[in-house]
């Protein structure tokens, strides 16, 4: 195994680890932005209101995207297991 191979296994962690994450994130950064905003407009200042439509959209867009989310995580640990033996030599 050398620093090429270190490095790619490196590389393709992070890209797994961007997709799985990346809807999540993005979605709750976009309520956490509305939310902001209409707070922001409106002086309510009450922390509950951040945080509950955060919470319920990312319940939503874990349900719409969970199953290919772990799809994706199963896909990359079988590819990473079928290599480890050449990785190994």
């Amino acid at each position: 195994m050398n620093i090429a191979d270190v490095i790619t296994i490196g590389r393709e962690a992070l890209w797994v680890t961007m997709l799985i994450a990346g809807p999540l994130l993005g979605a709750v950064l976009i309520v956490g932005i509305i939310i902001g905003i209409f707070q922001a407009a409106t002086s309510i200042q009450e922390m509950t209101l951040s945080f509950i439509p955060k919470l319920i959209v990312l319940v939503i867009v874990l349900l719409l995207v969970g199953g290919w989310q772990l799809l994706t995580l199963v896909d990359y640990f079988q590819r990473l297991l079928l290599s480890l033996p050449i990785y190994l030599q």
